[in-house]
């Protein structure tokens, strides 16, 4: 692993690196460049088809699975990246820094 995959890796495990992440997602994924770490989900058009597809981007950035449920009880990019850091956090091996 390179020095650049280790500190994306590093960056991935913390809640200002995924919420960033999470907020390029919901750009993408709702077709809306305007969105910020604060917009919610459902007013911003998701639906079901879109959860799925931001956990699965989500699930290959950091390769572990992310429940799609947590889309819709933290709608937004920070709210949800607050809990998957927490849940990578937790994960065997995980380094808490």
């Amino acid at each position: 692993m390179t020095v650049q995959d280790q500190t994306l890796a590093r960056d991935l495990r913390s809640v200002a690196g995924l919420t960033e992440l999470i907020t390029v997602l919901y750009q993408e994924a709702l077709g809306n460049e305007g969105l910020d770490e604060h917009a919610d989900f459902f007013e911003s058009g998701g639906d079901s088809l879109t959860a799925f597809q931001i956990t699965g981007r989500i699930q290959e950035a950091v390769g572990t699975e992310i429940a799609i449920a947590l889309v819709f009880t933290y709608p937004t990019p920070a709210e949800l990246a607050e809990v998957v850091a927490e849940e990578l956090a937790d994960l065997p091996g995980a380094t808490h820094e």
